[in-house]
Formats: C-alpha cells, structure tokens, sequence
C-alpha cells in the first residue's frame, strides 16, 4: 500500500507547535539569539507531496544487520576470555583494552560521520562504516601467533570502533528518511534492539565456536600471570604435550571464528554496496522534506538548546553508566558466588529483555503519541526500584538470591536499554529542524564520553568494584529529576499533524 499526500502550497513552520524556550513568534523554531542571524535562516517551505515505500523494510532490515554486525564483532573476546588468555598469554589489561577501542573510536570519528551524513547522506555513511568493520574483521584474520595477534586484534577492535557513530547514531536518520510518523519511533526502536543484540550473539556464537577445556573451565577465576613465553617454556620443559596441543587447538577455534566473522562483514559490505539508497524519491511526511539546517548553524543551533542537553546528559550518564557496567557483570558478582557462566547468562537475557522492551515501548510511542516524557519516567521509576533491589543484596541487607538477582539486573536493565530509541526521537523532536544526524550523533557522543569516564575510574588502583554499583543506581536517580522537568515537545510531529488535518479532504490511497 502506498500514500500520497498533496501539498496545500502554504505549509512552511508555523505549523510547529512549542511550548520552551525554542518557540517565536514568527514559527521559526530556532533559538531566539539564532533567528535573528539572516545567515543561519533556511528555507523551510516542505515538498510537494509525500509518499510511503515498501522498500523501506529491506532498508531497515539491511541497516539493522549492519549494527547487529558491529556490536557482535565488538564484543567478540569478552565471552572468551579465559580462552584468549591460555591461548594468547593475554591479561587482564589486554582483555580490559579490547572493548574499550569503541568509546575511543567513537569519538575520534563521530564528528566525521556526522558531516558526512549531514552532507552525503546515510548511504555513503553506511558503506564507509560497513567497509571498516570488514577491514577491522579482516586485520584480526592474519595471525594467531603472540606477540602479534596482540597487535592485530588491536588493529581491528580501533577499525570495527570507527565504524561505531554510524551503528549507534544512524536510526533516527533512517526512520525519518524512510517511515512516516506514526512508525517512526518503531523504526528506531527496531534498529537500537539489533544493535544490542549483537552483544547478546557474540555470548552465544563465542563460547560455541571456542569451547572452554576442562582446566579452564575449572580455573577460570584464578588471575592468568604469565605471558604465553612462559607458558609455552613450561609446558615444554615438563613435557606437557597435551597443554601444547590445548593451545593449538584454542587458536585453531578462535581463527575459524575469525574467518567466518570476517567472510559475514565482507558480505555486509557487498549488500550495502550493491542497494542502500540513501533516501526515497519522495519522502514519506511533510516534516521529511523540510530541508534542514546546513551543519555548522545546526551544531551551533544544538548547543544552544538547553532541552537538548538535559535529553542528552540524561540518556548519556545512566545508558552510559550502564552500559560499561554490565562490561564488568562477572567481576561485581564473583563476590556474591555467581560464578563467570551465570553472569553471562545474566547480561545475555538482559540484553534479550532490553531489545524486546525498547521495541515494545517504540510501538507504544507511535500508537500514543506525544507520551514519550511519560514512559521514560515510567521506565525510570521501576529502573531505580530494580538496581536498588540489587545494592541491598550485594551489601546484605536483603538475604542473598541467585533468583532475585537475576530479576533486578533483567527488569533494570530493560527499563533503561528500553529507554533510547525514546530519547533519540526526543531529541529529534525538540531540535528540529537540526539534521537527526548532527543530533544524535551528539547523543551518542556522550553516552561514550560517559563511558570512558566510568572505564577512567576503574583504573584506579585498589578502587574495587563496589562503588560500581551504587555508581549505577545513582546515575538513573539524579535522571528523574531531569526528566520530570523536561518540556514534552514534538516540533516534527505538529508540522505533520498539521499538515495532514489540512490535506485530509485531498489525501488518497492507491493500491
């Protein structure tokens, strides 16, 4: 089914309804220091008409794909670690460096893809990142051999992270090129869920790919000490053969993994390549062909917005915040007789939970429109409630349950992973008409640099890891406030139910 809308010829942003600090009189919505430079004023006058595409889906399922690649390749040694240790002679600094090549990269390249996507558009951004996680996936391929596997899983961790921007950023670019209002929010709700799903199969695909031996199994919570020249030196000198060849065996798995990973990226590329338009030849709302600020005057538009810092300090320091925690589940639960498997399983059904929520909570979005302040405090109201269950386990003062810490990690963890596909398009909504790019690639940013700080603190020395998880109770707590303070504005969605209520006598549908 297919939807035309015909332009009334007098639409322009008086159609935009606000209630902040971003309203004038006149209907433009930039800030009021910024409306008065004729220099950053564009035109706004929307399209002629409007029309929804089929191929959207594939669009979206490609791109969904693409991220769920990302995040998979990203989190590939994690689940195998104690393997990589035997194997590589790696320690805890080595697998701690790993993961963190994503926040590291991101920043490096988030303000690039955001010029590009901004400039290019989402297909050039999409190749550009799909070709440097095939090139990341294909570094790790040449070696196993210490001390240069080291060096080249490097390599490809920093490649795969540069592509991060696009994979985390890019949704809300999509859905607004792509869907029309009233499936939005569902869009970018979908493609957030594969990105953190890509987490999740890399706990499934790693430890069936690499099995863990008997020793390893049975020692993974002593701390590996020695580096692989030892380790070999040794197990010759006592004549272990059968350790030499557990080694050999371990690389052999971790490279067959490798092939095939890298095999799956190339193909990503290639699909990419062969069909991933950047948009359609009509766009499918009126608020999509409403040209944006070019990108200096949006940057400069954006940091301005007071509303788009409160969205974005709070999507960033609690999403952040939890995120990197769960990087280090296994450590936090050790103490409490969870053993390395359970914390696994515990952050796989998490992740599970989380996609399954944030779709659900998009739908909700579309379906109850202009709700989206309410279902955040909702989500952030139980959030808080969950991870306060688990400090008053982990600290004793509610008795110690395998059960009950498997329902506050899951029920916080999808409250807050269900969280941002709803402040991506609340960012959007308040900052439009800046570039969904510009602006969630600055949302992305700082659920990074949120990151970094948390991983920065970690490295004190003999810090523990309690305060980790009062760490992360209280990034979502200081977020209630916040987000009971925010003004729910819905710039984009006014424009199109405007301009819808004004077509309807001359809105028709063909088959």
């Amino acid at each position: 089914m297919e939807i035309s809308d015909k332009d009334s010829g007098e639409r322009n942003l008086s159609y935009i309804v606000s209630d902040d600090e971003n309203d004038v009189s006149n209907g433009n919505i930039y800030p009021r220091d910024l409306a008065k430079d004729s220099s950053e004023i564009i035109k706004t006058e929307p399209a002629g008409e409007s029309k929804i595409y089929k191929r959207r889906w594939y669009v979206l399922g490609l791109f969904c794909v693409l991220t769920c690649t990302e995040t998979t390749v990203w989190n590939t040694w994690g689940p195998i670690a104690a393997s990589c240790e035997k194997a590589f002679g790696w320690d805890v600094s080595i697998m701690a460096l790993l993961p963190n090549w994503l926040p590291i990269s991101f920043v490096l390249s988030s303000f690039v893809f955001s010029w590009i996507v901004d400039v290019k558009g989402i297909r050039l951004a999409c190749l550009i990142a799909a070709g440097l996680i095939a090139v990341g996936s294909g570094v790790r391929c040449i070696t196993s051999e210490p001390p240069y596997v080291t060096w080249t899983v490097n390599i490809g961790q920093f490649f795969n992270g540069l592509g991060g921007p696009v994979a985390m950023g890019i949704a809300p670019v999509l859905s607004v090129a792509w869907f029309p209002p009233h499936q939005r929010t569902t869009a970018t709700a979908t493609a957030t869920a594969f990105n953190y799903l890509g987490v999740a199969v890399a706990y499934l695909v790693g430890p069936y790919m690499v099995p863990e031996s008997q020793e390893i199994s049975s020692s993974h919570n002593q701390t590996q000490k020695n580096n692989m020249s030892v380790l070999l030196n040794n197990a010759t000198s006592t004549g272990n053969n059968d350790d030499v060849d557990e080694i050999h065996r371990i690389r052999h798995d971790i490279m067959i993994m490798l092939y095939i990973e890298c095999g799956w990226c190339v193909l990503i590329f290639l699909l990419v390549l062969l069909y991933f338009p950047a948009k359609p030849k009509l766009p499918p709302s009126i608020s999509a062909s409403v040209e944006r600020l070019d990108f200096k005057s949006g940057f400069r538009a954006l940091v301005r917005n007071k509303m788009f810092w409160m969205v974005g300090l709070t999507y960033g320091v609690s999403t952040g915040v939890l995120g990197m925690w769960e990087g280090v589940l296994d450590v936090n639960l050790k103490p409490h007789g969870v053993t390395q498997r359970e914390a696994g399983w515990i952050g796989f059904y998490s992740i599970i939970a989380g996609n399954v929520g944030a779709i659900l909570f998009g739908k909700f979005a579309d379906v109850f429109s202009k709700h989206m302040k309410t279902f955040l405090i909702g989500l952030y109201i139980v959030a808080t409630a969950s991870f306060l269950w688990l400090n008053l386990i982990l600290n004793g003062v509610i008795e110690n349950s395998l059960i009950q810490i498997y329902a506050s990690i899951i029920i916080g963890t999808l409250c807050v992973n269900a969280s941002p596909p709803l402040f991506f398009e609340m960012a959007c909504e308040n900052s439009y008409p800046v570039a969904e790019g510009i602006t969630n690639f600055a949302l992305t940013l700082l659920f990074n640099i949120a990151g970094l700080i948390f991983l920065a603190i970690q490295m004190v020395p003999n810090i523990g890891t309690t305060w980790e998880n009062w760490v992360l109770l209280g990034s979502i707590v200081v977020s209630l406030p916040v987000l009971l303070a925010m003004k729910d504005t819905y710039n984009r969605l006014n424009m199109d139910e405007g301009s819808n209520k004004d077509d309807q006598p001359e809105k028709h549908i063909t088959q």
